[in-house]
Protein backbone atom coordinates (compact mmCIF):
# COMPACT_ATOMS: atom_id res chain seq x y z
CA UNK A 1 0.00 0.00 0.00
CA UNK A 2 1.42 3.60 -1.29
CA UNK A 3 1.33 5.83 1.83
CA UNK A 4 1.12 9.52 0.79
CA UNK A 5 3.39 12.59 2.60
CA UNK A 6 0.78 13.11 5.01
CA UNK A 7 0.67 9.87 6.37
CA UNK A 8 3.84 10.51 8.57
CA UNK A 9 3.23 14.30 10.09
CA UNK A 10 1.51 12.19 13.55
CA UNK A 11 4.62 10.63 13.85
CA UNK A 12 6.76 13.74 13.07
CA UNK A 13 4.33 14.94 15.06
CA UNK A 14 5.22 12.46 18.20
CA UNK A 15 8.13 12.66 18.22
CA UNK A 16 8.52 16.57 17.65
CA UNK A 17 6.04 17.27 20.60
CA UNK A 18 8.15 15.89 23.58
CA UNK A 19 11.64 16.50 24.80
CA UNK A 20 11.53 13.94 26.79
CA UNK A 21 11.03 11.40 23.82
CA UNK A 22 14.57 12.00 22.73
CA UNK A 23 17.49 10.13 24.18
CA UNK A 24 20.85 11.80 23.46
CA UNK A 25 23.86 10.06 23.23
CA UNK A 26 25.38 9.09 26.70
CA UNK A 27 28.11 10.87 26.83
CA UNK A 28 26.13 14.34 25.78
CA UNK A 29 26.61 16.30 28.64
CA UNK A 30 22.96 17.61 28.42
CA UNK A 31 21.94 18.40 32.39
CA UNK A 32 18.73 18.33 34.01
CA UNK A 33 17.45 19.43 37.29
CA UNK A 34 19.72 20.56 40.14
CA UNK A 35 22.92 21.50 39.72
CA UNK A 36 25.83 22.87 41.85
CA UNK A 37 25.09 20.62 44.27
CA UNK A 38 28.89 21.16 46.53
CA UNK A 39 27.98 24.79 46.28
CA UNK A 40 24.62 24.61 48.07
CA UNK A 41 25.19 22.04 50.19
CA UNK A 42 28.52 23.13 51.69
CA UNK A 43 26.38 26.68 52.50
CA UNK A 44 24.00 24.12 54.57
CA UNK A 45 26.19 22.61 56.18
CA UNK A 46 28.43 25.49 57.71
CA UNK A 47 25.37 27.27 58.59
CA UNK A 48 24.28 24.14 60.14
CA UNK A 49 27.87 22.91 61.78
CA UNK A 50 28.31 26.96 62.92
CA UNK A 51 29.63 26.76 66.76
CA UNK A 52 29.42 23.41 66.99
CA UNK A 53 31.60 21.70 69.25
CA UNK A 54 31.06 18.13 68.46
CA UNK A 55 29.88 17.24 64.68
CA UNK A 56 28.78 13.70 63.93
CA UNK A 57 29.23 13.11 59.70
CA UNK A 58 28.96 9.76 57.58
CA UNK A 59 31.25 8.82 54.78
CA UNK A 60 30.58 6.27 51.87
CA UNK A 61 31.41 5.68 48.41
CA UNK A 62 31.26 3.97 45.16
CA UNK A 63 27.56 4.06 44.68
CA UNK A 64 28.06 2.93 40.48
CA UNK A 65 25.57 0.89 39.28
CA UNK A 66 24.50 -0.25 42.69
CA UNK A 67 20.91 2.17 42.73
CA UNK A 68 18.85 -0.11 44.85
CA UNK A 69 21.39 -0.21 47.30
CA UNK A 70 21.85 3.37 47.69
CA UNK A 71 18.44 4.11 48.24
CA UNK A 72 18.41 2.01 51.13
CA UNK A 73 21.39 3.62 52.52
CA UNK A 74 18.91 6.64 52.20
CA UNK A 75 16.01 5.27 53.47
CA UNK A 76 18.01 3.79 56.23
CA UNK A 77 20.35 7.40 57.13
CA UNK A 78 17.16 9.40 57.07
CA UNK A 79 15.75 7.36 60.00
CA UNK A 80 18.54 8.72 62.00
CA UNK A 81 18.34 12.52 63.51
CA UNK A 82 22.05 12.60 64.69
CA UNK A 83 23.54 13.33 61.51
CA UNK A 84 25.25 16.27 60.30
CA UNK A 85 26.15 16.16 56.53
CA UNK A 86 27.24 12.97 54.45
CA UNK A 87 30.16 12.66 52.23
CA UNK A 88 30.21 10.63 48.98
CA UNK A 89 33.59 9.21 48.03
CA UNK A 90 33.68 9.32 44.04
CA UNK A 91 32.59 6.42 41.89
CA UNK A 92 28.56 7.59 41.22
CA UNK A 93 29.16 6.44 37.92
CA UNK A 94 30.49 3.01 36.22
CA UNK A 95 31.18 4.61 32.91
CA UNK A 96 31.03 8.41 32.92
CA UNK A 97 27.70 8.47 31.29
CA UNK A 98 25.53 11.22 31.93
CA UNK A 99 22.54 9.37 33.21
CA UNK A 100 24.31 7.31 35.73
CA UNK A 101 25.19 10.82 37.31
CA UNK A 102 21.50 11.69 37.35
CA UNK A 103 20.40 8.63 38.56
CA UNK A 104 22.43 8.79 41.39
CA UNK A 105 22.22 12.53 42.22
CA UNK A 106 18.33 12.15 42.32
CA UNK A 107 18.78 9.25 44.53
CA UNK A 108 21.41 11.09 47.00
CA UNK A 109 19.46 14.61 46.80
CA UNK A 110 16.52 12.58 49.26
CA UNK A 111 18.99 12.70 52.23
CA UNK A 112 17.61 14.85 54.98
CA UNK A 113 21.06 15.92 55.35
CA UNK A 114 22.99 17.75 52.89
CA UNK A 115 26.16 15.61 50.87
CA UNK A 116 29.02 16.62 49.17
CA UNK A 117 29.94 14.34 46.61
CA UNK A 118 33.80 13.72 45.39
CA UNK A 119 34.83 12.70 41.82
CA UNK A 120 35.95 8.96 41.25
CA UNK A 121 38.21 6.96 38.53
CA UNK A 122 35.09 6.00 37.02
CA UNK A 123 33.39 9.54 36.96
CA UNK A 124 36.72 10.38 35.03
CA UNK A 125 35.61 8.36 31.74
CA UNK A 126 34.40 9.77 28.84
CA UNK A 127 32.75 13.28 29.44
CA UNK A 128 32.80 11.95 32.73
CA UNK A 129 34.27 14.76 34.42
CA UNK A 130 32.24 17.50 31.98
CA UNK A 131 29.10 16.26 33.58
CA UNK A 132 30.28 16.14 37.38
CA UNK A 133 31.48 19.45 37.16
CA UNK A 134 28.35 20.64 36.08
CA UNK A 135 26.43 18.67 38.47
CA UNK A 136 28.47 18.70 41.55
CA UNK A 137 31.24 21.83 40.86
CA UNK A 138 34.82 21.84 41.40
CA UNK A 139 36.79 18.66 41.61
CA UNK A 140 38.79 20.04 44.58
CA UNK A 141 36.76 21.51 46.94
CA UNK A 142 36.68 22.71 50.98
CA UNK A 143 34.49 23.80 53.44
CA UNK A 144 34.66 24.45 57.05
CA UNK A 145 32.29 22.75 60.16
CA UNK A 146 32.55 23.51 63.49
CA UNK A 147 36.03 24.76 63.28
CA UNK A 148 36.88 21.91 60.95
CA UNK A 149 38.50 22.30 57.75
CA UNK A 150 37.62 19.36 54.97
CA UNK A 151 40.36 19.41 52.36
CA UNK A 152 38.60 17.14 49.40
CA UNK A 153 40.58 16.32 46.75
CA UNK A 154 40.83 14.87 42.87
CA UNK A 155 43.37 12.34 43.36
CA UNK A 156 42.43 9.70 40.39
CA UNK A 157 45.98 10.68 38.81
CA UNK A 158 45.67 7.18 36.18
CA UNK A 159 42.45 8.47 34.86
CA UNK A 160 43.97 11.40 33.06
CA UNK A 161 47.68 9.90 32.32
CA UNK A 162 49.71 11.87 34.85
CA UNK A 163 49.56 15.05 32.14
CA UNK A 164 47.56 17.01 34.63
CA UNK A 165 48.82 17.88 38.52
CA UNK A 166 46.71 15.07 40.59
CA UNK A 167 46.72 15.98 43.25
CA UNK A 168 46.87 19.51 42.92
CA UNK A 169 49.66 20.56 45.30
CA UNK A 170 48.70 24.41 44.47
CA UNK A 171 45.14 24.11 45.86
CA UNK A 172 46.54 22.20 48.60
CA UNK A 173 48.68 24.92 49.62
CA UNK A 174 46.36 27.49 48.99
CA UNK A 175 44.19 25.64 51.45
CA UNK A 176 47.09 26.13 54.12
CA UNK A 177 46.15 29.70 54.31
CA UNK A 178 42.84 29.99 53.06
CA UNK A 179 40.28 30.91 56.04
CA UNK A 180 42.84 30.07 58.25
CA UNK A 181 41.33 31.57 61.33
CA UNK A 182 38.18 29.78 61.29
CA UNK A 183 39.86 26.19 61.69
CA UNK A 184 41.70 24.33 64.19
CA UNK A 185 41.71 20.94 62.93
CA UNK A 186 41.91 19.41 59.37
CA UNK A 187 40.23 16.33 57.82
CA UNK A 188 41.18 15.38 54.37
CA UNK A 189 38.92 13.14 52.17
CA UNK A 190 39.52 11.72 48.48
CA UNK A 191 38.60 8.95 46.10
CA UNK A 192 41.88 7.18 45.26
CA UNK A 193 44.82 6.96 48.96
CA UNK A 194 48.34 7.14 48.34
CA UNK A 195 49.82 3.60 47.57
CA UNK A 196 46.72 2.35 45.50
CA UNK A 197 47.51 1.84 41.93
CA UNK A 198 45.85 4.69 40.37
CA UNK A 199 47.35 7.15 42.58
CA UNK A 200 50.68 9.30 41.69
CA UNK A 201 52.64 7.77 44.15
CA UNK A 202 55.83 9.28 42.67
CA UNK A 203 54.27 11.78 44.80
CA UNK A 204 52.96 10.06 47.72
CA UNK A 205 55.41 11.09 50.43
CA UNK A 206 55.34 15.02 49.06
CA UNK A 207 51.53 14.64 49.55
CA UNK A 208 51.84 13.47 53.48
CA UNK A 209 54.12 15.92 53.85
CA UNK A 210 51.56 18.89 52.42
CA UNK A 211 48.86 17.33 54.29
CA UNK A 212 50.22 16.99 58.23
CA UNK A 213 51.57 20.80 57.62
CA UNK A 214 47.83 21.70 58.29
CA UNK A 215 46.60 22.74 61.84
CA UNK A 216 45.65 19.33 63.67
CA UNK A 217 45.11 17.13 60.95
CA UNK A 218 42.86 14.47 62.48
CA UNK A 219 42.56 11.62 59.52
CA UNK A 220 41.83 11.07 55.93
CA UNK A 221 39.10 9.50 54.31
CA UNK A 222 38.89 7.82 51.08
CA UNK A 223 37.23 4.94 48.97
CA UNK A 224 37.64 3.11 45.57
CA UNK A 225 38.58 -0.14 47.07
CA UNK A 226 35.23 -2.15 48.04
CA UNK A 227 35.85 -2.86 51.07
CA UNK A 228 35.96 -1.58 54.43
CA UNK A 229 39.56 -1.35 55.74
CA UNK A 230 41.74 1.29 58.05
CA UNK A 231 45.71 2.02 58.10
CA UNK A 232 48.15 4.03 59.23
CA UNK A 233 49.40 4.27 55.62
CA UNK A 234 52.69 6.02 56.57
CA UNK A 235 53.29 4.90 59.84
CA UNK A 236 53.04 8.41 61.05
CA UNK A 237 49.65 8.31 63.24
CA UNK A 238 47.92 9.71 60.62
CA UNK A 239 44.65 7.25 59.99
CA UNK A 240 43.07 6.31 56.63
CA UNK A 241 39.72 5.05 56.91
CA UNK A 242 38.26 3.61 53.22
CA UNK A 243 35.02 2.75 52.93
CA UNK A 244 33.18 -0.12 51.36
CA UNK A 245 30.73 0.28 47.97
CA UNK A 246 27.45 0.35 48.36
CA UNK A 247 27.00 -3.19 47.13
CA UNK A 248 28.03 -4.18 50.94
CA UNK A 249 25.78 -2.06 52.61
CA UNK A 250 27.66 -0.25 55.29
CA UNK A 251 29.11 2.86 56.05
CA UNK A 252 31.25 5.44 58.56
CA UNK A 253 30.12 7.29 61.01
CA UNK A 254 32.27 9.62 62.26
CA UNK A 255 31.75 11.71 65.50
CA UNK A 256 34.54 14.17 66.39
CA UNK A 257 34.54 15.74 69.68
CA UNK A 258 36.66 18.55 71.22
CA UNK A 259 38.80 15.36 72.80
CA UNK A 260 39.31 13.71 69.79
CA UNK A 261 37.49 11.22 67.15
CA UNK A 262 35.42 8.05 67.08
CA UNK A 263 34.25 5.93 64.59
CA UNK A 264 31.78 3.21 63.56
CA UNK A 265 30.91 0.76 60.44
CA UNK A 266 27.25 0.90 60.39
CA UNK A 267 25.47 -2.15 58.29
CA UNK A 268 21.98 -1.82 57.00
Amino acid sequence: MKLSKLSFIPLIGLFMGSCDMIDYHPYDVRISGPTDINNRNIAKIEANCKDKTTIRFVTMGDSQRWYDETQDFVNHLNKRDDIDFVIHGGDFSDFGVTDEFLWQRDIMNKLKVPYVGLIGNHDCLGTGEETYRAIFGEPNFSFIAGRIKFVCLNTNALEFDYSRPIPDFDFINAQLEDRHEEYDRTIFSMHIRPFCFEFNNNVAQVFQYSIKRFPGLLFCTAAHEHHVFEEDLFDDGVMYYMSDCMKNRSYYIFTVTPDGYEREVVYY
